[in-house]
C-alpha cells in the first residue's frame, strides 16, 4: 500500500489515536520518572496536554490540513502541563507553522513538519538537554527527512520517523547517565514515541492497536484531579460556583432498553458540552465515560441512556463540598478574619504562586502573594490556568511564582500570552517561593522585582522528604520500597525505613556553620504532634538554631523543610 496524500479526515485520526495512546499509557509514561517518589507525572501531563490539544482539532471548522494542525498546536499550548507538556506542544507549534497554509499533506510536507517541530522545540529550552525528548524528536525528523529525498510515500517517511524515533528512545541511557543508573528510558521521549506509534498506526490502518482502549475509574479519576480540584477550591464562596453538580457516568455503549441512538463521539460530546462546563468524555467501542459540572445532572444520565445501559453514576454536590472546606477552614482557625472589603481593588502587582495545600496557600498569601493556583506535583497547572489566574487578578502586571521546575515552561508560555507585562521568578521548590517574597518591593518595577527576587533563591536549602515506590539504587544509595527519602535541592541525601529518622537525618546534611532558621511544614498525612517531634529533634542538633513549625497540608511530601 502506497499514501501520498493527507487529507484532514487523516490527521484527525492520527491526532486522536495519539490521544488514546497516551491515555493508555499514562502509566506506564509516569512509572519512568527517575526517582522512585509518587509524583512521575509525565503521562498524565503529556496526556492531558494532547486531550487539549485533540480537542481543538476536533472542535476545527475546516477542512484544511494546516488550520487543523495549527488548532491542534493552539489547543496543546493552553492545555500544556509540565515540562514535557509544554515540549510536545512546541513540537506542534513548529510543525503547524511550517504546514500552516497546506490543504493537504503530502510525503515532504510531513518531514518537514517534524524538521520544524524539532527545530522549534530544540529553541523553547535554555540549555537543551540530549537523552530526552529533544533526541527523540530530532532523530526522527531526520529519518523522515532523509526518506522524503527519494519516496513521495507518506507511509514510508513516517514509519521511518517512527522507528528512529523509538532507536533514539533506546539510546537515552547512554546519553544521560542517571537513566542508566536507575534502568529506564527518558519519560517524555517515551511519550513521544507513543504518538509518532500511533500517528503510523493510524495511517497504515492498524486502528485496532491504538483503538483498543478502555479507560478505567483510576485513570478518569487522574484526569479529574489535574482538572477538577483546581476549580472548587478555589472559589470562596459557594454560590459563585455556575454549575454545581460534579457528575460522572460510565455507559455500555449499544447495550440497554432505552437505546434510541448509534454512539457517534461529535453528536454524543456536543449535547453535552451545552449542560455545563469542565467536560471530560473518553470511549473505546465498548464504554464511554464522561466527566462534567452542570446543574442538570438528571439530563447528563438520562443522554448517556439513550446510547446504552449505566454501568456507573456518581453525581456530587460542588456546593456543599465547599460549605464543608470553609466550615473546616473556620474550625482551623483561631479567630475569625476581619471581613474584606466588598470590593477590593485590583492590585498594580499580582503575585501568582503555584502551590498544592490550604496551609501552604496561607503561608504564600501572609507573605504577600495575591493568588494562588492548586497545582504543584502530580499536579501541573496547564498554560491556560495560569494565564487564567493572570487575567483574573485584574492586575497591571504580574510576577509568576511556579515553586516547581517542572512548571517553568508552563508558566513561561503563560506569560507569552497573557494580555498584561509578566515575569517569573523561577522558583524550584515551594521554600525557594517563600524566601523570593522577601526580597519583594511593591515599588520597585517588575523587572527589578524579579531580579531581586531570583537573587534571593539561592539564601535557601531545600528539602524534601517522601516515601520510594520502588527499590533502586541512585544516587550511592540502595533504596527500598517503603522506605523513606530526603531529598536535598534535587538530590538524594538519605532513606531510612522510619519518618523522624530520615527528616532528622536530611536537616543534618542540610546544616552549615552558616545555618540559622529551620522552616518545617508538614503535609497532608502528618499530624501536628510528630512535626513537634520533629521540631524538638531539630533543635537538639543545635541549640542556637531558631525553628518554626506551619502546617502546609501538602500531598505527597509528609515534610518540606528549609535551612536559612
Amino acid at each position: 500500500m502506497k499514501v501520498t496524500e493527507i487529507t484532514n479526515l487523516e490527521f484527525g485520526k492520527m491526532v486522536q489515536a495519539a490521544s488514546q495512546k497516551l491515555n493508555q499509557n499514562a502509566d506506564f509514561i509516569n512509572s519512568l520518572n527517575v526517582f522512585p517518589v509518587p509524583d512521575g507525572d509525565t503521562g498524565t501531563n503529556m496526556s492531558l496536554s494532547l486531550q487539549s490539544g485533540a480537542k481543538y482539532e476536533r472542535d476545527a471548522d475546516t477542512t484544511a490540513v494546516g488550520a487543523l494542525a495549527v488548532a491542534l498546536a493552539k489547543g496543546l499550548l493552553m492545555g500544556a502541563r509540565g515540562n514535557s507538556g509544554v515540549i510536545l506542544s512546541q513540537i506542534f507549534r513548529g510543525f503547524s507553522k511550517k504546514l500552516a497554509d497546506k490543504q493537504t499533506l503530502t510525503a515532504q510536507d510531513l518531514a518537514d513538519g517534524f524538521a520544524a517541530g524539532a527545530e522549534t522545540a530544540y529553541k523553547a529550552v535554555m540549555k537543551p538537554t540530549e537523552g530526552t525528548i529533544l533526541t527523540v524528536v530530532r532523530e526522527g525528523a531526520q529519518a523522515g527527512l532523509n526518506v522524503a529525498k527519494d519516496s513521495d510515500d507518506i507511509l514510508a517517511v513516517m514509519d521511518a520517523v517512527y522507528q528512529a524515533a523509538k532507536a533514539a528512545l533506546a539510546t537515552t541511557p547512554d546519553l544521560l547517565p542517571v537513566l542508566k543508573q536507575v534502568g529506564v528510558v527518558d519519560s517524555g521521549g517515551q511519550g513521544l514515541t507513543f504518538v509518532l506509534e500511533a500517528f503510523d498506526d493510524s495511517l497504515n490502518g492498524r486502528v485496532s492497536e491504538t483503538a483498543d482502549y478502555q479507560p478505567d475509574d483510576a485513570e478518569m479519576d487522574e484526569m479529574i484531579d489535574a482538572t477538577h480540584h483546581q476549580s472548587v477550591q478555589g472559589k470562596l464562596d459557594p454560590n459563585s460556583i455556575k454549575y454545581g453538580y460534579c457528575t460522572e457516568i460510565m455507559v455500555r455503549i449499544g447495550r440497554g432498553k432505552q437505546v434510541d441512538h448509534k454512539f457517534d463521539y461529535d453528536t454524543f460530546y456536543d449535547y453535552l458540552a451545552k449542560l455545563g462546563d469542565s467536560l471530560l468524555v473518553v470511549n473505546d467501542d465498548e464504554i464511554v465515560k464522561v466527566h462534567v459540572h452542570t446543574e442538570h445532572p438528571g439530563k447528563v444520565i438520562a443522554w448517556g441512556q439513550e446510547f446504552g445501559d449505566l454501568a456507573k453514576v456518581k453525581v456530587d454536590n460542588m456546593r456543599m463540598q465547599q460549605e464543608t472546606i470553609m466550615e473546616h477552614d473556620e474550625e482551623k482557625a483561631p479567630e475569625a478574619a476581619p471581613a474584606a472589603p466588598e470590593a477590593e481593588e485590583a492590585p498594580e502587582t499580582a503575585i501568582i504562586a503555584i502551590a498544592a495545600g490550604d496551609g501552604l496557600a496561607t503561608l504564600f498569601k501572609s507573605l504577600g502573594v495575591t493568588h494562588v493556583v492548586n497545582g504543584g506535583q502530580t499536579m501541573n497547572p496547564s498554560t491556560q490556568d495560569i494565564v487564567d489566574a493572570i487575567h483574573a487578578s485584574k492586575a497591571k502586571r504580574a510576577i509568576v511564582l511556579p515553586n516547581n521546575k517542572n512548571i517553568f515552561l508552563a508558566a513561561e508560555q503563560a506569560a507569552q500570552v497573557a494580555d498584561i507585562p509578566t515575569v517569573i521568578v523561577h522558583a524550584k521548590t515551594v521554600s525557594q517561593g517563600m524566601t523570593a517574597m522577601l526580597g519583594y518591593s511593591p515599588d520597585a518595577s517588575l523587572e527589578d522585582n524579579q531580579t531581586s527576587m531570583e537573587d534571593n533563591l539561592t539564601t535557601v536549602k531545600s528539602g524534601q522528604v517522601t516515601h520510594a515506590i520502588r527499590d533502586t539504587q541512585l544516587d550511592g544509595f540502595e533504596i527500598k520500597e517503603g522506605n523513606y527519602m530526603g531529598i536535598v535541592d534535587g538530590t538524594i541525601k538519605v532513606t531510612d525505613a522510619d519518618l523522624l529518622t530520615t527528616a532528622v537525618d536530611m536537616v543534618k546534611a542540610m546544616l552549615d556553620d552558616d545555618s540559622e532558621i529551620v522552616t518545617i511544614i508538614y503535609g497532608a498525612d502528618t499530624t501536628a504532634e510528630v512535626a513537634a517531634d520533629l521540631q524538638q529533634r531539630v533543635s537538639d542538633l543545635d541549640d542556637d538554631l531558631e525553628t518554626e513549625v506551619h502546617e502546609g497540608d501538602q500531598p505527597v511530601y509528609p515534610f518540606l523543610i528549609s535551612v536559612e
